[in-house]
């Protein structure tokens, strides 16, 4: 359902201040009718309860006109636009040529076959998102519901009844009633309560959107952190392996007597250590799994299967214009859903200090045979209409509708709100994708030589090469395995920042349904 850009409330006339029109309801004379003074007799009757009527009708009558008149001020709603966000032409933290229109289908950028299957069975298993489907699903309801009150509504029942007492015979009685009403739209005050269940409606299915967006995202990100966690627990097992290598050396060198026994007490300190770090490593892999075993609606058993290669990452992903980012993010469709159910709900609140009419007619019967009961010709037929006017509540009204417009403008500031905190996520994603690209340069350069000058230390203490010093091999060894978890850290963090700024920019992941 297309949504107007334009919402609207409505002027609400304070209810503290006089009406213009009580002076002069205050000096207008009683109406009298002239009566004659002689005895009353059937016919003087019957014009002394036409006249009563006439008077108590114009009463009324008179009532509901200045009622409203009262709310003449209330002709229609007035334009609110709402607050205008001054967007750049292109995004602040974006490249030369970023700009470009994003693609669709983002999820297949990563070129990871795995990881597709695995959103695809989130989608089709998350209970996440099939609660919100069903809230979706309600919603549609509420729709009809909406739009029923326009309709005529008719009820229909029937009924027996035996009555009797042991010294006389016993009675039945068969009855039917058919009543019908419907409540004209005057002033268009159910038109736009339909128009405010659409818009939650369109609300709720932009949630949905949401959802699943969301879902695909943290599947993905969850896929990133169980291979990130895969490849630290290799990276500890490798470290333990060469700790293990290195003890014998050690062990040698100081029999040599070119080693202190520290340095032996300190060779097998880092074994054990690195066995502690194999078993936090193992951990963390298996919490990895269960959290993405939650999101595909399995048993959180740790025993998904993992891979040894994190996707891939494309170098500039294009980005699109700021103001596109408007139209196309689920929370911003949302959030402007909700604007313009609050504007349509202000109406009906504005509306509600206006008249109402009501037609209404019925049909019942009652007969103690059966046949003549449900018999057309002795159904009792009525038709009526009533034309109803709110004259003091104390103000209920007018106030219930003054806060229904403070609740649309408070939409409107929550429509901004989500705007902007739009924006500072692409923003963000955007100077992050530039600033972890560069650290993986310098970590790449980091690693490689950490990792050279810790083959090189433990080459000088096997070849018993003079000047050689354990606790240099030591520090080599720190080095070469915390850059090692670094980038392997590093390179999931820009994965993960990928898949932040795609979930921010709104874009289809365009998976198989």
């Amino acid at each position: 359902m297309s949504l107007p850009t334009t919402f609207h409330r409505a002027k609400i006339p304070s209810s503290r201040k006089p009406s213009k029109f009580s002076s002069k309801r205050s000096k207008r004379k009683a109406v009298s009718f002239p009566v004659p003074s002689t005895a009353p007799n059937a016919a003087n009757n019957r014009i002394d309860l036409f006249f009563n009527h006439m008077q108590l009708s114009r009463l009324l009558l008179g009532s509901i006109l200045v009622g409203a008149i009262s709310c003449a001020p209330l002709k229609g709603p007035q334009a609110i636009q709402t607050s205008r966000i001054e967007t750049p032409k292109i995004w602040a933290a974006a490249k030369t040529g970023s700009n470009a229109r994003i693609s669709k289908g983002w999820l297949g950028e990563f070129g990871d076959a795995r990881m597709t299957q695995l959103v695809n069975e989130a989608l089709a298993h998350n209970f996440d998102l099939k609660a919100t489907a069903a809230r979706l699903r309600a919603a549609k309801e509420g729709t009809i519901i909406g739009r029923s009150a326009r309709l005529p509504s008719l009820n229909a029942s029937t009924s027996y009844r035996r009555s009797g007492a042991k010294q006389t015979p016993s009675t039945e009685n068969y009855s039917l009633s058919l009543n019908a009403s419907w409540e004209a739209d005057l002033w268009g005050r159910l038109r736009n309560s339909e128009l405010a269940s659409r818009a939650d409606y369109a609300s709720t299915l932009a949630d949905f959107r949401g959802a699943r967006l969301s879902l695909v995202a943290n599947t993905a990100k969850a896929w990133c952190n169980l291979v990130t966690a895969e490849q630290q627990l290799t990276l500890a097992q490798k470290t333990l392996e060469s700790y293990r290598q290195a003890l014998p050396v050690v062990e040698r060198r100081y029999k040599a007597n070119t080693l202190r026994s520290v340095d032996v007490q300190f060779a097998r300190n880092n074994v054990a250590g690195a066995e502690r770090s194999l078993r936090v490593r193992k951990l963390n892999r298996d919490n990895a799994a269960r959290s993405l075993e939650i999101l595909l609606g399995r048993y959180p058993s740790a025993r998904v299967a993992s891979s040894e290669q994190l996707p891939n990452l494309s170098p500039n992903p294009p980005s699109g214009l700021p103001s596109e980012l408007l139209e196309r993010r689920p929370d911003l469709q949302a959030a402007r859903a909700d604007l313009y159910a609050s504007a349509q709900r202000a109406e009906v609140a504005r509306k509600n200090l206006l008249p109402s009419l009501r037609l209404t007619a019925s049909a019942s019967g009652g007969d103690d045979n059966f046949q003549r009961a449900f018999d057309p010709n002795y159904l009792v037929y009525s038709a009526a209409s009533s034309l109803a006017q709110t004259i003091y509540r104390g103000g209920a009204l007018s106030a219930q509708a003054r806060a229904a417009l403070e609740r649309n403008k408070a939409a409107i500031h929550d429509y901004t709100r989500v705007a902007l905190r739009a924006f500072r996520e692409v923003e963000a994603a955007l100077a992050a994708d530039i600033s972890l690209r560069e650290q993986e340069v310098f970590l790449e350069k980091e690693t490689k030589q950490t990792r050279l000058a810790e083959k090189r230390a433990l080459s000088d203490i096997t070849l018993g090469i003079e000047g050689a010093s354990f606790l240099e091999y030591l520090e080599a060894q720190r080095r070469s395995e915390n850059a090692g978890i670094s980038l392997i850290r590093l390179k999931n963090d820009r994965l993960q920042n990928r898949i932040d700024l795609h979930l921010a920019l709104g874009g289809d992941f365009a998976t198989r349904q």
